[in-house]
């Protein structure tokens, strides 16, 4: 293992998605590309460099992006290449996840003094974490003693600040001392799930198997798995979420085999301006995700593909969301619009 290129991470782990180096002039990331085979760290000087690190998957899943967006806020502010061109070039990386634009929005408003951005960013980053751990506590509530748990993509520390959403769930139920099991799903065409989540879980001894997508049909039909739980890009005021490829027919085949299915995300990816999945912008990857295995073409050339990188799946078929401010069953406009008065409430 590669040791943590400065110490003290905010996320408390041995091993963290995205921090800012002390002197403030350094985005320092795991390189997810590169996993399970090797574990190595860019540092990253300019805003182009965490912009295109983001764009390619260097650093994915929503919280742990909106994090090094603040990040690369910093860098622009200690450069000097202007915070608010930054800003929308990073604003312009990925369309989908919500915390992108949220952290940035919070970030626009610090202004451009470095230290006042840095210690924003930062702020950012440890919210991050209490929202995560503080979901897990709520969420290890659905998960019997002796569960299987089907999750899909990463929705572990990795993904986020530290901890992890869905896997933070996982995380918290093994810490109340549940016996828990994992049945992780491939996640077509990148591999998130065969390449971090279970990487991630192995780190941590919790017992995890994988599966193609094409094999959850046959898996929850055999009885093998308890409930799923998965993360989110972005969750519309319906209760509509958004998340990676392939959630949307887990849900369904969840469904249809009464196996209850959980949303674990923090508010932040909560979009109570957006209406419902209908008005979730998609993105659309490049093509060769789909027509090649790693470096390898696997279908003709000359042969097209379609790469959207998220599907929305409606409400009705979401048991529960699990935000740190509460949990939202069944998810809808109500209930999500409670959480919100619940916070502003607090205030």
């Amino acid at each position: 293992m590669t040791a943590l290129p400065h110490p003290d991470p905010i996320s408390g782990a041995s091993y963290s998605a995205v921090e800012l180096s002390p002197g403030n002039r350094e985005v320092v990331l795991l390189d997810q590309r590169r996993l399970p085979s090797a574990e190595e760290y860019l540092r990253l000087r300019s805003v182009e460099e965490v912009a295109r690190a983001i764009e390619q998957l260097a650093v994915r899943g929503a919280p742990a992006i909106g994090i090094a967006a603040a990040y690369g806020v910093v860098i622009a502010a200690a450069e000097g290449s202007g915070v608010a061109a930054a800003i929308e070039r990073l604003r312009r990386t990925r369309p989908t996840a919500v915390n992108l634009a949220w952290a940035l929005e919070r970030m626009a408003c610090v202004g451009a003094d470095l230290e006042a951005l840095a210690r924003e960013a930062r702020a950012i980053h440890r919210e991050d974490v209490a929202a995560c751990r503080a979901m897990g506590q709520l969420g290890a509530q659905f998960v019997p003693d002796g569960a299987t748990v089907l999750t899909h993509c990463n929705a572990g520390a990795l993904a986020t600040g530290g901890y992890g959403t869905a896997l933070g769930v996982v995380r918290a139920a093994r810490e109340s001392g549940k016996r828990v099991r994992v049945v992780a799903c491939e996640t077509r065409p990148v591999l998130q799930g065969a390449r971090l989540t279970a990487w991630e879980l192995a780190r941590d001894g919790i017992d995890v198997t994988l599966v193609t997508d094409s094999m959850v049909a046959q898996l929850l039909r055999a009885g093998g798995a308890d409930l799923a739980v998965v993360g989110a890009d972005r969750i519309a005021r319906s209760g509509d979420v958004a998340n990676k490829i392939g959630t949307y027919g887990l849900a369904c085949l969840a469904a249809i085999h009464t196996v209850p299915l959980y949303v674990a995300a923090p508010w932040s990816t909560v979009d109570l301006a957006c209406a419902s999945g209908d008005a979730i912008v998609i993105e659309r990857r490049d093509a060769r995700e789909v027509l090649c295995f790693g470096d390898a073409r696997v279908a003709p050339e000359g042969v097209a593909a379609d790469n959207p990188a998220f599907d929305v799946t409606p409400a009705r078929l979401v048991r529960a969301v699990v935000t740190e401010r509460g949990v939202a069953a069944p998810p809808d406009e109500r209930s999500l619009g409670a959480l919100a008065l619940d916070a502003v409430g607090a205030r």
